[in-house]
């Protein structure tokens, strides 16, 4: 008579059944991961001002934003996406302006790289969370030599105006650099991308942490929420079936602006050289 062996479980399988079921609900899991986020800040806001406290030296305050290669890396981020900016608007002016041929790219690849920078960190993050929750950034409140209060997360509050605290723009833009790039990149080439974009990333968003421009959770929920918008996005535009436009919607759109901008440049141009003949006779005459 022969005895069954139980099954063991290996933990591997498990891990590796959970990794493709956050990859195929991916937006729900990053919904998750914002709340749990916000749930540990609301219950243990003291870790917020350890995290900052420990880059914090008294009467020197935050030393790290007085170091010139740190401050050389904070302008690293902005460098990199406004670079990545012009090359998709470039992109897309070339195929204007230039209608009849191929484009650089699939079309859909600037258009998604733009949406997601101007609707995540753009308006998203800098003119509806930063410019209205009123969060004082952790060098302006009272524990780290300011004269505010600190100030849980999600808490709207009037104790600072405009490009407040909650939450970090160069965390934002640092998730978009690594997600939103990290996406469009050929399968053959996202570990590569990955190895050096997630170090950049963390440092990025850790240098505003050291400066005392940002506490540890304006982090951490600006790239819950960066992240969700981008994955919004990306389904709209890749993973919709069918997508919210096409690359081939995009080139004939291109493709029949670019011959109407073209006609209409070249009307300009024939009255421009009519009335510089005219303007010539004017003088010729005289």
């Amino acid at each position: 008579m022969t005895q069954t062996q139980p099954q063991q479980h290996n933990p591997k399988t498990g891990l590796s059944k959970l990794s493709i079921w956050c990859i195929n609900h991916s937006m729900v899991c990053v919904g998750l991961y914002i709340c749990l986020v916000s749930l540990f800040f609301l219950a243990f806001p003291g870790v917020d001002l350890w995290a900052s406290g420990l880059f914090h030296f008294g009467d020197e305050g935050f030393k790290a934003e007085n170091v010139a290669f740190l401050r050389d890396v904070r302008h690293l981020g902005p460098f990199l996406v406004r670079v990545i900016a012009i090359v998709c608007v470039a992109v897309l002016l070339i195929k204007l302006l230039v209608p009849g041929r191929q484009p650089l790219m699939p079309l859909r690849q600037p258009v998604f790289l733009l949406s997601t920078l101007i609707l995540g960190p753009g308006v998203l993050v800098n003119l509806i969370l930063k410019d209205n929750w009123g969060r004082p950034r952790p060098r302006n409140v009272e524990i780290f030599g300011g004269d505010l209060p600190y100030q849980p997360v999600w808490k709207i509050s009037n104790y600072c105006d405009s490009n407040c605290s909650f939450v970090s723009g160069e965390g934002s833009a640092a998730m978009w650099l690594v997600a939103a790039i990290t996406l469009l990149v050929p399968a053959t080439w996202r570990k590569g991308a990955l190895v050096f974009l997630i170090p950049l990333g963390l440092i990025l968003s850790a240098n505003r942490v050291a400066f005392g421009g940002h506490f540890l959770s304006d982090t951490l929920l600006s790239w819950g929420v960066t992240l969700l918008l981008i994955l919004a996005i990306h389904h709209l535009l890749y993973r919709k079936t069918p997508p919210l436009v096409s690359d081939r919607q995009l080139d004939e759109w291109f493709t029949v602006k670019g011959r109407r901008l073209q006609r209409v440049l070249q009307r300009l141009a024939v009255r421009v050289r009519r009335a510089l003949r005219g303007i010539g006779r004017v003088f010729a005459e005289r």
